[in-house]
């Protein structure tokens, strides 16, 4: 919270080259762009950065093979080579997966024309990743034994990559990297309009958290509210040539169904790519695409009917997976950009999720419509560069803002935590060595890791029961990743709610205890306001012996 404390007091006391409206992962992305290239930025976000459509989608990094049926090649060339960018700059994060799609009879298209339209995929993706393969029904009964391969008439197999942590933790790196560039951040802080002024954009900002009310003076404005560009476009008075429509994508998290490490892929009954994907011991399965009229949605009784009924006809489970198995959703809208002039009865599932960039040259406004995680490299380069034709001085244009430390600190790490004996302290239900773990999560923040579990080894206890996070990383997320909430850790941070059942978490001594890491004097009242504002929707808990999350 101080760290939270001091930015929102020099908010209302500096004056910017730029504000950012939303901590999602186009703001996000922008605010390490731009503080990176050397300008004075601020970031407000009205939540908890990551909080909407960026902590809700498939932990999928892909070059968009569903664009190939609409022959928008433009565009899977431009995410292809973003996905391998991403690959090649977080390699301990984003990392490449395979994908193994099982097509039925009577489906639009035969395995081999599919089969030959990802080889199309593969080198428009540069050959960047693994080849694609054809899979005859018995390859895929082989290879992934729960799948029915009843009315089968083969599938492929291709490579995209995914995150291995969570969405909303990786946003928040880029936060964090803004920070370490000098940037102003703050959750928690809502924007309820904004002024033209002279040369100088005054923004009446409100601190959700006690409602004392400032302004903030900026020269440039950035609308990057995700799905609330148009609603905050309105507060200030912006015509933009876009806008956008909602579809809501849900996506449950079910017990492990495979330990194979790979995404299955299947085309639901409606048409679309629906997903098995991996997430540790656990599975995530979705996803849904139903056109919304505004962004604020809720996983219903028919979004949920509608996964588990495409899931059961797809597997041979050895118990149909029902509503007892959930033990938690995700659901988010994509906010889809098309122009103004075209209206809304657009068909939405042929959409694609690219980025526009619109500018009011005159006021100085930038709003960002669309885009998925994928492009978010793309994303933060291309504002910088508006945001310099706007007449913002960068100092350093050429800056490489985003990635994992070099090679070379890397190794300084590794190289302390294997001379400390780290990786002996892995509890034994982990699921991977604690320096691999420690290293892709905090980069090189982790070295002051190591220095304080070698002064005092409990500090690499796992704090909360059936999860890997130990007692540094709660102080270390204290001191400075602005948890403001309990559920900006346990969801956003890490991805604990998402993967441990909600009534364990209540009966958590472990959580208790990191609320009292994280909140001190108080911890139990906001222990209490989480367990008031979320309640468990799922089946009673029944305790069994899990391995950790």
């Amino acid at each position: 919270m101080k760290l939270r404390n001091r930015n929102i007091e020099k908010l209302h006391t500096d004056e910017f080259d730029a504000l950012i409206i939303g901590g999602g992962i186009n703001g996000a992305a922008t605010a390490a762009a731009l503080s990176g290239k050397g300008a004075k930025v601020a970031l407000i976000d009205r939540g908890d950065f990551a909080g909407s459509t960026s902590m809700h989608s498939s932990n999928l990094v892909w070059g968009g093979i569903k664009y190939m049926e609409s022959k928008d090649f433009a565009l899977v060339r431009k995410l292809c080579k973003s996905r391998n960018h991403l690959i090649k700059s977080y390699p301990s994060t984003v990392q490449e997966i395979r994908f193994l799609t099982t097509i039925s009879k009577g489906f639009r298209h035969s395995p081999r024309y599919l089969w030959a339209g990802t080889w199309l995929y593969w080198l428009m993706g540069n050959a960047f990743t693994k080849r694609p393969r054809l899979l005859s029904p018995k390859n895929i009964q082989q290879e992934e034994p729960i799948i029915d391969i009843d009315g089968s008439v083969g599938g492929f197999e291709y490579s995209d990559a995914y995150l291995h942590d969570n969405d909303a933790r990786f946003v928040f790196n880029f936060v964090r990297h803004a920070l370490n560039y000098g940037a102003i951040a703050a959750n928690y802080v809502e924007s309820i309009g904004a002024e033209r002024d002279g040369d100088v954009w005054v923004t009446k900002a409100r601190n959700v958290m006690d409602g004392q009310s400032f302004d903030i003076r900026a020269k440039v404005l950035i609308n990057a509210a995700g799905p609330w560009v148009d609603q905050h476009n309105a507060l200030t008075g912006q015509k933009t040539t876009h806008q956008h429509l909602y579809s809501k994508g849900i996506h449950l998290i079910v017990p492990q169904l495979t330990d194979k490490k790979r995404v299955l892929a299947f085309f639901a009954d409606d048409g679309r790519l629906f997903f098995v994907i991996p997430m540790g011991n656990r599975t995530c399965i979705g996803t849904t695409d139903t056109h919304m009229e505004h962004p604020e949605v809720d996983v219903t009784a028919d979004d949920i009917a509608f996964v588990l009924e495409n899931i059961n006809k797809r597997l041979t489970l050895d118990k149909p997976l029902g509503q007892a198995d959930i033990i938690s959703t995700r659901c988010g809208v994509r906010p889809l950009a098309i122009k103004s002039d075209q209206g809304s009865d657009r068909d939405f599932q042929q959409l694609s999720r690219k980025h526009v960039i619109d500018t009011n040259s005159d006021s100085a406004h930038i709003s960002i419509f669309g885009g998925k995680l994928t492009d978010c490299l793309n994303v933060g380069d291309e504002i910088a560069d508006a945001v310099a034709q706007l007449g913002v001085a960068l100092s350093d244009p050429d800056f490489r803002w985003y990635g994992e430390p070099p090679n070379a600190v890397k190794k300084q790490f590794m190289d302390q935590a294997k001379r400390m004996n780290l990786d002996a302290m892995t509890a034994a239900t982990s699921s991977e060595l604690l320096s691999s773990r420690l290293w892709r999560r905090y980069a090189e923040q982790a070295i002051v890791m190591l220095e304080k579990i070698r002064q005092d080894p409990s500090e690499a206890d796992i704090l909360i029961e059936g999860t890997e996070y130990i007692r540094c990383e709660l102080e270390h997320a204290r001191d400075h990743e602005m948890i403001t909430e309990l559920e900006d850790f346990l969801r956003r941070r890490a991805k604990v709610s998402l993967v441990v059942h909600h009534e364990q978490l209540r009966h958590s001594k472990g959580l208790k205890e990191a609320c009292r890491v994280l909140f001190g004097d108080q911890a139990e009242e906001r222990f209490d306001a989480y367990f008031a504002q979320h309640r468990d929707t799922a089946q009673p808990y029944t305790p069994v012996q899990e391995a950790p999350l």
